[in-house]
């Protein structure tokens, strides 16, 4: 199975996947770097997700993207009105890949999924899952369910902290911050495991 994962960051998502040729495509080095370390069998291209995921889409079997949720998140919406950030418009990118998976992978054999936050907003498309504080949209089905294996996710965020240790990396960017980007390994294998039986 050929697997592209879109906004890969260190992987979370696919950490407890088993099987499959993964192709990871994250935009910052110093983050792709790290994937490559937690994950050396995996390929790691560093080019902008949305970019390749229009151009090579038919390439693979199952496709997963987690695109920046920033400028969805109901935590930076309040943090803006608050004055902490800079307020910023929805990135349409989330909205742009879902309807273009939705509609270029029916009637195919490619399964995807997109996954983000609950938005500030009310979802433009009807999402296929809700999962704690996520959102998914998929071409099939994946039952809702609370996810327990040592760490739980509901509205009020989640936890993926004991998954990973970035303490031996140098890193600019703040490493609490890139572990809160990830996706929670039960969940990201819930998911895919999802796939594999509908």
């Amino acid at each position: 199975m050929k697997i592209l994962n879109l906004y890969a960051g260190i992987g979370g998502n696919r950490k407890n996947w088993k099987g499959g040729d993964v192709t990871a495509i994250e935009y910052n080095q110093e983050i792709a770097e790290v994937y490559k370390q937690l994950h050396p069998n995996d390929k790691v291209i560093i080019v902008d997700a949305h970019d390749y995921l229009a151009k090579h889409w038919k390439d693979y079997d199952f496709i997963w993207s987690s695109p920046p949720c920033q400028s969805h998140s109901k935590v930076r919406m309040m943090a803006s009105k608050g004055g902490s950030y800079d307020a910023i418009m929805p990135d349409m990118k989330l909205w742009s890949e879902i309807i273009f998976l939705q509609n270029f992978c029916k009637n195919t054999d490619i399964k995807f999924v997109v996954e983000n936050v609950k938005p500030y907003y009310k979802p433009l498309v009807e999402p296929t899952a809700k999962i704690g504080r996520h959102l998914f949209w998929s071409n099939f089905n994946i039952p809702e369910i609370i996810i327990k294996d040592g760490l739980t996710h509901n509205e009020r965020g989640s936890s993926v902290k004991g998954y990973f240790d970035l303490r031996p990396y140098k890193l600019k960017h703040r490493k609490d911050q890139i572990i809160r980007n990830c996706v929670d390994p039960n969940v990201g294998n819930y998911v895919f495991e999802c796939s594999m039986v509908n």
